[in-house]
């Protein structure tokens, strides 16, 4: 029996001791997961600049951009991006109390990062939060001009790809407006684009001159979601189904 009462303090204490302890290797764990979630939403093959990058970081759930390093994602090594983020540990034996773990790590972002790359751990910068100006407001896609401006062709007439693409220019589009035209079976295909952030939906306008019928259409937004391809000037001639 004495035995007994010797070794149940010892035994309470590794009890407590283990849970305290796995505990807060979970909340480091969870901190680096957000991270390494940050790391994923950041990936893209697309040029952006530093301010760019550590924009959408800081939109981001859960993460506080505290170090951006790099001019551009295509210069160099790309772009280190410091990151704090946060998990929950507990402290104490009996009646254990949750508090807050935060952990820093390096996200890289440039061409040669790997979707889900580990981040790296490091020492957390002094200092606030980093904060960004908000993006400058795309421009406008010109649905109702572009309407006015493409030729109409006469059913059994022939479109000329040199007067769609005099109507494109005659409207003095934003420089920050893609424009593709493109030409097959007596068609011409019209594509409007302005570079989104690749989550959200993109903003696009397709437009189709072809004997008795010149069209001007927006995409559904599923369509303009990334990856469904939705905005080409392929679909501007051959317009995908809609959704149901």
């Amino acid at each position: 029996m004495r035995r007994s009462l010797v070794f149940a303090p010892l035994l309470l204490f590794a009890i407590g001791y283990g849970v305290v302890h796995f505990s807060e290797d979970e909340g480091t764990a969870a901190t680096r997961e957000v991270a390494k979630r940050a790391g994923q939403r950041l990936y893209s093959q697309r040029p952006r600049t530093a301010e760019e990058v550590g924009r959408s970081a800081s939109l981001i759930d859960g993460v506080e951009v505290l170090r951006v390093t790099g001019s551009s994602t295509h210069d160099g090594d790309g772009i280190d991006v410091v990151v704090r983020t946060s998990g929950f540990a507990y402290e104490g034996w009996i009646f254990p109390e949750q508090y807050v773990v935060r952990h820093c790590f390096t996200v890289r972002v440039s061409p040669d990062s790997e979707w889900d790359e580990d981040p790296r751990e490091v020492d957390c910068p002094d200092g606030p939060a980093l904060t960004f100006p908000p993006p400058p407001e795309p421009p406008r896609l010109p649905y109702g001009e572009l309407r006015a401006k493409l030729p109409r062709v006469a059913a059994g007439g022939r479109v000329d790809e040199t007067e769609v693409r005099r109507a494109l220019a005659a409207l003095d589009l934003d420089p920050a407006i893609r424009t593709e035209v493109k030409a097959d079976g007596g068609r011409v295909g019209v594509l409007l684009l302005v570079r989104g952030n690749g989550f959200d939906a993109q903003d696009c306008l397709l437009a189709r001159v072809a004997p008795g019928a010149t069209e001007v259409w927006v995409p559904s937004r599923i369509q303009r979601m990334p990856g469904e391809g939705g905005c080409t000037v392929a679909d501007a001639l051959n317009p995908q189904p809609s959704p149901h």
